[in-house]
């Protein structure tokens, strides 16, 4: 049994790797996502480097979040080559500890940032994500209302006259949305009215916008101060169709998904997000599983690069498995739980498999 202090040991230098690839990786996606908006938004009349240095920052959480198994995968693979060139896990083999007992600690420390990683940096990220959408469709101005990819859009029916309605950004659990567009439709599926706002609030039975354009026909667009829209959405509703789930922290989700089945929705989007987050912490001790295959064995001039290469190529074969997993649930292809778990499994049984035959024979 290895004891306390080698296996603090290893779960300190596995700790401290991967805090500096933590570190070190946060800094390169946030000095690449400021050259990024900078280089697509510098033409715009609000632009300013210190908006392009607060988007930046607020965006490097969610960016980093997705990256989170890479570097699990990275720290655990540069941990064990770094105790094999210094003949420490030779040291430890020879005193009777098996790969099983010092992987346990680094396993361990996989496991504890995945946790962190869902637990702090997730609603980090939430927040930053849905505060980033809000501050670039403010300086992208009515741009963004029109042609962002990002946006969502929902149906509404009053009486004979249906509205399509999209937002930039949504505050407030769907009572505030963004640069929202409004398309009115009549009982002859006609588009009769177009409504683009600064705001709309949601109230009780109808949306109030605020500095309105209003354009019908092929007449030049109208300006509006405050109009009402009839409306029999709730913000519960509203909130559920257009925030997406990457907006919503793992503490949140739940709440979501509990409202979406109260309106006969599935939310499907919502729970397989939730599950892939629940999911992150073992995720991580597969990386590390993942990683012991290709660096824990002893070379004396070190381990090759088509060795590192092969780790490495194999965590990203199961990065890239489990999104297209995770969009298959989304889609309610499959039940949103499997698609989340069922990589993990997979990857968690080859890892096990392949050191039970190299240890164990």
């Amino acid at each position: 049994m290895i004891g306390l202090t080698l296996g603090s040991y290893f779960f300190r230098r596995y700790a401290s790797i991967t805090a500096w690839n933590f570190v070190g990786i946060g800094l390169l996606i946030f000095i690449v996502t400021f050259a990024e908006v900078s280089s697509r938004s510098a033409g715009l009349p609000g632009y300013s480097p210190q908006w392009a240095l607060s988007l930046a920052a607020l965006q490097t959480p969610i960016i980093l979040l997705q990256a989170v198994p890479f570097i699990g995968l990275i720290a655990a693979m540069a941990t064990l080559i770094s105790l094999n060139r210094k003949y420490e896990l030779v040291v430890a083999r020879a005193a009777g500890v098996s790969a099983w007992q010092f992987l346990t600690p680094i396993a361990f420390g996989s496991f504890v940032f995945g946790v962190l990683a869902i637990t702090l940096l997730n609603p980090l990220a939430a927040n930053g994500f849905s505060r980033a959408q809000i501050i670039e469709s403010e300086v992208r101005g009515a741009k963004s209302s029109t042609n962002s990819e990002a946006e969502q859009w929902i149906k509404q029916r009053a009486g004979d006259e249906e509205t399509v309605i999209g937002a930039s950004a949504v505050l407030n659990g769907g009572q505030v949305l963004v640069r929202p567009t409004f398309f009115r439709i009549d009982a002859d599926g006609r588009i009769v009215e177009r409504l683009d706002a600064e705001r709309a609030f949601l109230r009780d039975g109808y949306w109030e916008l605020t500095d309105v354009a209003r354009r019908r026909g092929t007449a030049a667009p109208e300006r509006v101060e405050t109009l009402q829209v009839p409306t029999n959405l709730r913000a519960e509703f509203v909130g559920e169709q257009l925030t997406r789930p990457e907006a919503t922290s793992i503490y949140a989700l739940p709440g979501k998904i509990e409202v979406a089945h109260s309106f006969g929705l599935k939310a499907n989007a919502f729970a397989t997000h939730f599950h892939s987050l629940v999911t992150l912490p073992v995720l991580l001790v597969a990386m590390t599983l993942i990683a012991a295959t290709v660096s824990m064995r002893f070379t004396r001039m070190g381990q090759s690069a088509t060795v590192i290469l092969g780790g490495i190529l194999a965590g990203f074969l199961l990065y890239v498995v489990s999104v297209l997993v995770k969009a298959f649930g989304s889609a309610g292809v499959v039940p949103p739980m499997v698609a989340a778990w069922t990589p993990v499994v997979v990857a968690m049984f080859y890892g096990v498999t392949f050191l039970l035959y190299k240890e164990d024979g």
